[in-house]
């Protein structure tokens, strides 16, 4: 079954006019075959050292405290595994570049949690044209108007103030409102945290031109609702399996409640 028929089946009887679908990205870009095995990858010994200076020393020593990140996440960060992290990192070298490797987590997209062995998702370059045809696609099968959204669990770091509208993300979306930094929206966001505030990251839109701040509240209701499933990260899920972190499987997933699908209805 592709993807259209699948979520034409979910959202039969479910969907109206007006809806608002939001798809999660990782689970969109499992179902398009956007995923590859990190397995077959071999690090290089620059990119080995690189992973243990940067995230065992710069990320577990000065910038996690700098970050005011979870105790918890600060010692994993100062004994980050280095042979799946320096694999992992070598592809997010070539696959997204320096500025999104900087991060700790979820580089550009690329991402293993809630997915089995060595496999991560990868992002797609012509998301907005794929959202666009399902968006059409659905409201042929469904015979309803619907907008459909795509959203990443990966925080856009928005400005607390009334006076000024300053919108920071990690990614690049579908909103010019939204600045696209990388590594340095997370650093920004994390070290002035009683200055913005996290929010889910609308990457692309088909249908109804929703504001820029609706579509910030859409994403973010929708992420809260959808939830976390097996695990923030691949070592969360891998601990929260009982497991190591090559060793979860499509079974161990297919327990776990997952959203990745939501309908959101406005009342007025």
């Amino acid at each position: 079954m592709d993807v259209v028929e699948l979520l034409a089946k979910m959202l039969k009887d479910k969907a109206v006019d007006g809806d608002i679908v939001v798809l999660s990205e990782k689970a969109l870009m499992v179902a398009f075959g956007q995923i590859f095995d990190e397995s077959k990858i071999k690090p290089s010994i620059f990119t080995k050292i690189f992973t243990y200076l940067w995230m065992r020393i710069v990320w577990g020593w000065i910038l996690g405290y700098v970050c005011r990140l979870k105790p918890s996440t600060i010692q994993w960060l100062k004994t980050y595994p280095l042979r799946e992290g320096s694999t992992h990192k070598q592809l997010t070298l070539k696959t997204v570049g320096l500025l999104q490797t900087l991060k700790p987590t979820s580089e550009g997209g690329i991402d293993g949690s809630n997915l089995p062995y060595n496999l991560v998702v990868l992002p797609m370059k012509n998301l907005q044209t794929k959202t666009v045809y399902l968006k059409n696609k659905l409201a042929e099968k469904l015979g309803v108007n619907l907008t459909v959204m795509v959203v990443d669990s990966d925080r856009t770091y928005i400005l607390r103030s009334k006076k000024i509208s300053l919108k920071l993300s990690t990614r690049k979306t579908c909103y010019k409102e939204i600045l696209n930094m990388g590594f340095l929206a997370y650093l920004i966001g994390r070290m002035f945290k009683q200055f913005f505030r996290p929010n889910a990251t609308p990457l692309t839109i088909a249908g109804e031109k929703l504001p820029v701040e609706k579509a910030l509240i859409i994403a973010e209701i929708a992420d809260r609702v959808r939830g976390f499933g097996a695990g923030r990260t691949v070592f969360e899920m891998a601990k929260n399996l009982n497991t190591t972190i090559d060793g979860v499987t499509w079974k161990m997933l297919g327990k776990i409640k997952h959203y990745p699908v939501v309908v959101v209805r406005r009342n007025c």
